[in-house]
């Protein structure tokens, strides 16, 4: 819009200068004694009216009021240009873990799958397999086992897998913590058993977790050929507070939502149910976020990407609109166009509805600047407007235009209107 300002002004300013040349020399030429005096006056008359301050002040004084007001609703946003793309949107793509959801995952369930294997010895192994590990997850596990009084040794050789989980070595044992990636990786088979168990868990919105032991007999000490399927622990992140109001707030804005995450399908599924959301990514793999987004943009969509971690930092960086939860990484909120500083989802909400309100404030604006021209410019020509009131004139449209950029300052978000349910 600011361009737009400047390409009109290209032309603009030549017409005005022309136009005030034509209307002294018609002055000088076709006006009453003394045409000198007449034709000077309505000759500077005309420049001063013409002057095209409205018109500069039109955008950058509404994107100054239109960014303030989003910092004082918890909405950082970086310049007018991401200001001016959100009103363009047509899909807005979030990430679930900390984003959706509070980002506090809870062990919902230890599932024993082996002969000798107790719901202590399970959660024992994967607590002390995940002691090292800075993940959500892994605290969770850790705080759990500890709830339960259950001691927790330290593992070596800790190595994270993204995308995948963990595995490391307790004693002489070699541990897998992860999903049915990290198994493959591992070449460890998958159980009819653990199967089924997994897809019940998942059913009920949790996330399943493998725990899998290379080298040993599914009793603990005993040597075997082959790793196996020991246990099964599930975790379970609740939904934010005003989650589902964001979600159908945005539908009625007319945005598609989409759900990303590297949890599977079924998982996916029982979270997006719970969220009213259509349609989800599943089994995202961390380096794969952006590649989705750039699927959508090659499909036509004008994309929005919300996240909070340093994995979804290139596609905050690659989405049309990046907008990163502030209580999240430093990596994704340099990388992000937005940051809601609060991490409250209704920031995605407020920081569209203030785009559109921003983009027709301009217009509004610009609107005004042209109408006071094309009615002043005339009336300068033709001899009704002295150069005192043409400067009067001129200023009144420049407070008009300031005037009206303020009313920015009065906007609200329309998540109001829908109750946290």
């Amino acid at each position: 819009l600011a361009r737009l300002a400047d390409q009109v002004a290209a032309y603009f300013v030549p017409a005005v200068i022309g136009v005030a040349v034509l209307t002294f020399i018609g002055w000088l030429m076709f006006g009453p004694p003394p045409t000198l005096t007449h034709a000077l006056i309505n000759f500077v008359a005309v420049l001063i009216v013409a002057c095209p301050c409205a018109l500069g002040l039109a955008t950058p004084t509404s994107v100054m009021v239109g960014i303030g007001k989003g910092a004082e609703l918890g909405v950082l946003i970086r310049g007018g240009e991401a200001l001016e793309r959100a009103r363009h949107l047509t899909t807005v793509v979030l990430d679930k873990t900390g984003t959706l959801t509070k980002g506090e995952p809870t062990v919902g369930a230890v599932v024993p799958l082996s002969e000798g294997w107790t719901e202590d010895s399970v959660l024992a192994v994967a607590a002390a397999t995940e002691r090292t590990s800075e993940h959500p997850v892994g605290e969770a596990v850790v705080r759990y086992a500890r709830n339960r009084n259950l001691p927790v040794e330290e593992a070596s050789e800790f190595e994270a897998l993204p995308g995948k989980g963990i595995r490391a070595t307790l004693g002489e044992r070699r541990v897998y913590l992860g999903n049915t990636k990290l198994l493959r990786h591992a070449r460890i088979p998958v159980t009819h058993a653990a199967q089924e168990m997994a897809g019940r868990l998942e059913s009920a919105g949790m996330t399943p977790m493998y725990l899998a032991a290379d080298g040993h007999d599914s009793a603990p000490g005993r040597k075997h050929s082959s790793g196996t399927i020991v246990g099964m622990l599930a975790v379970t992140d609740a939904p934010k507070d005003n989650a589902l109001a964001v979600i159908a707030t945005l539908r009625r804005m007319g945005l598609d939502i989409i759900m990303m995450t590297g949890d599977s399908q079924r998982t996916a599924k029982a979270i997006a149910n719970q969220l009213k959301i259509d349609h989800t990514l599943a089994e995202v793999l961390p380096d794969q976020k952006a590649q989705e987004v750039r699927k959508l943009q090659d499909a036509g969509k004008i994309v929005a990407m919300v996240g909070d971690g340093i994995n979804d930092a290139p596609a905050l960086a690659q989405a049309d609109v990046g907008l990163a939860i502030g209580t999240g990484t430093d990596v994704a909120m340099e990388a992000g166009d937005v940051t809601l500083i609060r991490g409250d989802l209704r920031g995605i909400v407020a920081a569209i509805a203030l785009s559109l309100a921003t983009t027709r404030n301009i217009k509004q604006n610009l609107f005004a600047a042209f109408i006071y021209n094309t009615l002043l410019i005339p009336a300068a020509a033709i001899g009704l407007l002295n150069p005192i009131w043409a400067a009067a004139a001129m200023a009144l449209s420049s407070v008009s235009v300031v005037s009206n950029a303020l009313r920015l300052r009065r906007f609200n978000a329309p998540v109001a209107l829908v109750p946290d349910n």
